[in-house]
């Protein structure tokens, strides 16, 4: 059973607002700060985007298997992952403030 439900909102107008996916393990911490740290906006990651991390990176699980721990198909896990590795590095890179949002 999972323990909470990540509901996210679509940018813009176009298209139908994305499904809810199942989040099994929420962080500890609502934002993680480099030393020295960097001016610039904060990157925000999605709770979506870190539970698909975990499945897919810390958990070794597959594509479909993450998915259907989700609830959400196998594409949809590729784009949270893609997405939540690309702003994981540029945070890393550039020294910058990572906050995790739930939408």
């Amino acid at each position: 059973m999972p323990s909470s439900f990540c509901c996210r909102c679509r940018h813009g107008c176009i298209g139908r607002n994305p499904k809810p996916v199942n989040i099994l393990t929420l962080p500890k911490s609502e934002a993680m700060v480099p030393s020295p740290s960097e001016e610039g906006p904060p990157i925000h990651i999605d709770l979506a985007e870190l539970e698909a991390l975990r499945l897919v990176e810390l958990e070794k699980l597959s594509y479909d298997e993450a998915g259907a721990s989700m609830g959400v198909s196998r594409n949809t896990i590729w784009r949270l992952v893609e997405g939540g590795k690309e702003k994981l590095i540029t945070a890393v890179l550039e020294a910058r403030r990572i906050e995790f949002h739930k939408h």
